[in-house]
């Protein structure tokens, strides 16, 4: 705007260029055809004109650098602040990372702390099972020497002051002998129940020793190098083939299968069956089992337990026993999965170990063996 003020006041003072001047007076040039300015008036007038168009152009210009300065600042002042939001950004970025990791590693030490509470509890559990059995048989052979002791024929064995005293020095105490005496040249035999029956629950616990296999062992390193689920590598070929494969081998064979796969997808469901919910169940009573008939083995047991496949609708009855050999299955393929996603902290031995356990698990199971709803609680 003031640029354009500047070449007005220049126009209004020098006059258009070309435009007739009247010398004062009003007199013309003599000798010339033409009317025309005076030749000094006309040169003056261009050397205004001259100067004050360089005037214009220097002022123009100095205003021109002038606003290319102040826009470069501006620019400059952006980048910088381009430059701080860009480092708020990345410490923004590395504090959530931060807190990923932390959060990460923290559940993981939960699941681990979890895990050695568990396995304290349950060992705990099991020794305190082994003390109650422990106790159940030495009251239940006191019992019997009680019983079978009268006054006509005393038990001597319940009344240890009736044994005359050189027996009565070498005879074992009513709470761990079972019926029977020991000396020195018998210390070995085996402890007998009244009537001659050999009493197990008066055998000593066994201390039970453990030797590595070293195949075993190679072939699990080599796969928890890269841990899968895949069934080809050697470590769970050698497994399915020896412990999965028969725990969950059933007389129905095609249900033994979808059972089987719906383990290894994790997609297969165990729950109790109320007594009140057992008239509900809409399954076949042939294909899915029953209250009294279990589903996979086809024979008739009180099922108190029934299993769902991934998306089915329907429920099949299964046995104890049954339960007892998908159970192990389970909890197998749960620990192998632990160490797959990288929740196990343990070193490579005590991994091996806990898979060898879970091993003999499947194969008691498969034998027959299993702890009821009582021995459970």
């Amino acid at each position: 705007m003031l640029f354009k003020y500047q070449v007005f006041l220049c126009f209004v003072k020098v006059g258009r260029p070309g435009a007739r001047s009247e010398p004062p007076g009003g007199r013309r040039w003599a000798g010339s055809c033409c009317p025309g300015p005076a030749p000094g008036g006309q040169q003056d007038n261009v050397s205004r004109l001259r100067s004050s168009s360089l005037e214009i152009r220097e002022k123009g210009s100095e205003i021109l650098r002038e606003q290319l300065d102040a826009a470069q600042k501006e620019l400059k002042l952006k980048d910088k602040e381009c430059e701080r939001l860009s480092q708020v950004r990345d410490q923004l970025e590395q504090e959530l990372e931060e807190l990923t990791a932390s959060l990460f590693e923290e559940a993981h030490k939960m699941v681990r702390e979890a895990n050695v509470k568990q396995a304290a509890a349950e060992k705990q559990l099991k020794e305190a099972q082994g003390k109650i059995d422990v106790l159940q048989a030495e009251v239940s052979a006191l019992k019997t020497m009680v019983l079978t002791s009268t006054p006509s024929s005393p038990n001597r064995q319940a009344h240890p002051q009736l044994l005359s005293p050189g027996t009565r020095s070498k005879g074992a105490s009513p709470r761990h002998g079972g019926g029977h005496t020991r000396n020195k040249s018998a210390s070995w035999a085996l402890p007998l129940a009244p009537g001659g029956n050999l009493d197990l629950h008066s055998l000593q616990p066994v201390r039970e020793d453990k030797e590595m296999d070293n195949v075993l062992y190679a072939e699990f390193l080599t796969w928890k190098d890269r841990p899968s689920l895949d069934r080809t590598s050697a470590f769970l070929g050698r497994i399915y083939r020896e412990d999965i494969g028969p725990c969950l081998s059933f007389t129905k064979s095609e249900l033994s299968q979808s059972v089987q796969n719906a383990v290894e997808n994790n997609s297969l469901t165990i729950e109790p069956v109320a007594v009140s919910a057992l008239p509900m169940v809409k399954a076949n009573a042939i294909e899915c089992g029953g209250p009294k008939k279990c589903a996979l083995s086809g024979m008739s047991r009180s099922c108190k337990h029934r299993i769902k496949l991934g998306d089915r609708e329907s429920y099949y009855h299964i046995s104890p026993s049954s339960r007892a050999r998908i159970t192990a299955v389970c909890n197998f393929f749960t620990y192998i999965r632990y160490i797959q996603q990288g929740l196990v902290r343990h070193d490579a031995e005590q991994m091996f170990w806990e898979v060898t356990r879970l091993r003999r698990e499947m194969t008691v199971a498969k034998l027959g063996f299993y702890l009821t709803d009582t021995d459970q609680g």
